[in-house]
């Protein structure tokens, strides 16, 4: 565990900072479509801000995150969703560099989740990305060929460069 773990601090930190976010909240009433028609799915990583990073705010986009920012069947459910019903027609698939799940083989993950673990991990599948670029590719085809995706819905890739902060267009 790295020496930035808040584990056994429990949450009032978090419901204090909660306080001070509902003194200045100004989204009461809001319907929940996106304002800017904008799905962006991507990494859970902490380094990405997934509004900041295409100068959005909230709730001008649609957010779907998981490791690795992979198109799979939990993201072609909110992106159809997104599509039909909370006004999404532009949809950006961003993964990043330096990221775990296109660093380490499933070997390699099930090793270090064991260790910090302390268990067998060598059962569970982490879905690691040997090639970002063709995977970025396979996501792209995946999106543009779903039969309940909207109509005329634009769908672009990217990586984004967590030292730079700039987004390089993949076709």
């Amino acid at each position: 565990m790295s020496d930035t773990s808040s584990a056994g601090k429990g949450f009032d930190d978090l419901i204090e900072a909660n306080r001070d976010y509902a003194d200045a909240f100004e989204m009461a009433g809001f319907d929940g479509v996106a304002q800017a028609g904008v799905a962006i799915v991507t990494c859970m990583d902490s380094r990405i801000d997934p509004l900041g990073l295409v100068g959005l705010k909230p709730g001008d986009a649609k957010i779907f995150r998981n490791p690795g920012g992979r198109v799979g069947g939990d993201a072609l459910e909110a992106l159809v969703l997104a599509t039909h019903l909370l006004g999404v027609d532009r949809i950006l698939v961003v993964p990043h560099t330096r990221c775990a799940m296109a660093s380490n083989s499933e070997a390699e993950l099930r090793e270090r989740v064991g260790a910090s673990a302390g268990k067998d991990a060598s059962w569970m599948t982490f879905h690691t990305i040997a090639d970002q670029e063709r995977a970025l590719r396979e996501d792209l085809a995946r999106v543009r060929t779903h039969p309940l995706i909207a109509a005329g819905v634009e769908t672009a890739g990217f990586i984004y460069d967590v030292d730079t902060g700039l987004l390089r267009r993949v076709e």
